[in-house]
């Protein structure tokens, strides 16, 4: 039962959920979060089901439970598959957000979104991602009604299989013709995938929109990469700009006055000022 079928009535009973995660470590694809939910009532049964921690299965196995998921109308689920270009674009914002705090918040995203369907959730067991009991209080904070249990090998079936499908039907937006799909399981460590890094990086572009370019795999291959020069970045006339693009004005040996008082110069003439601003006479406004 997805998110998107009409409430069953054992959801207004006490129910559990289970969260965990697949894809947190491979250099391509997305990283899924799923959940399943059920009544407590229905735990022994659950049990019963031939569920495992899905590095146990073969892909076979895994397809074959997960269409039994599907069908059985005692289990509800949810799923949040995270775009790689997401992942890296988070990860290297000037506010990092690292990737222990992405799993967190598709986890709180998934617990929010099933109450908010009317589900009575009374305990939610959630895979651990950094300090377990830090994460736990997380969450009771969070959702006070809701009791947590933080552990390890949490079972992963549903985010696996949703995954591996998403990796294997992934359409690639570039439109190169010497790209192929032959990148294996995606991991940093697999021949295939480090041979399709190497042979789908650009010296200027990068990589395919497929790969988390800021995982620190993707380092070795960018050695030989064209260097990107931007006009901020450039000195101005006066030796004055950082590679920051920042000026920095050397302080003469009279000291800070004067100093104030050749940044106000520069900031009147425009130099060490951007093209883009000097073109358009713009200037930088201490008040309104």
């Amino acid at each position: 039962m997805g998110s998107e079928t009409a409430l069953p009535k054992w959801a207004s009973e006490p129910c559990m959920m289970g969260i965990d995660e697949a894809g947190r470590g491979p250099v391509l694809g997305p990283m899924v979060y799923g959940c399943l939910y059920c009544a407590c009532s229905y735990h022994n049964t659950l049990s019963t089901l031939n569920f495992a921690d899905s590095k146990t299965l073969k892909e076979e196995k895994r397809e074959e439970l997960f269409e039994n998921l599907k069908a059985d109308e005692s289990i509800g689920w949810a799923v949040d598959v995270i775009d790689p270009r997401e992942l890296s674009a988070k990860m290297l914002k000037k506010n990092k957000i690292n990737l222990n705090e992405i799993s967190h918040d598709s986890a709180i995203g998934l617990i929010t979104r099933v109450l908010n369907m009317g589900v009575l959730l009374t305990e939610v067991y959630v895979d651990t991602v950094g300090d377990a009991e830090k994460y736990r209080l997380k969450l009771s904070e969070r959702f006070p009604a809701v009791k947590f249990v933080v552990a390890k090998k949490a079972d992963s079936l549903y985010p696996v299989v949703t995954r591996d499908r998403a990796l294997r039907d992934w359409v690639l937006v570039e439109t190169a013709e010497n790209m192929h799909r032959n990148f294996g399981s995606g991991y940093p460590g697999d021949p295939e995938t480090k041979s399709w890094l190497q042979h789908h990086k650009h010296l200027v572009f990068g990589f395919p929109t497929l790969v988390r370019f800021s995982w620190a795999t993707c380092t070795a291959y960018s050695k030989d990469i064209v260097e990107v020069l931007w006009e901020a970045d450039k000195v101005d006339e006066d030796g004055s700009t950082n590679r920051n693009g920042k000026r920095q004005l050397k302080l003469s040996s009279a000291g800070f006055i004067e100093s104030k008082r050749k940044s106000e110069e520069i900031e009147s003439s425009g130099k060490g000022r951007c093209k883009f601003f000097q073109a358009r006479k713009l200037e930088q406004l201490t008040q309104f």
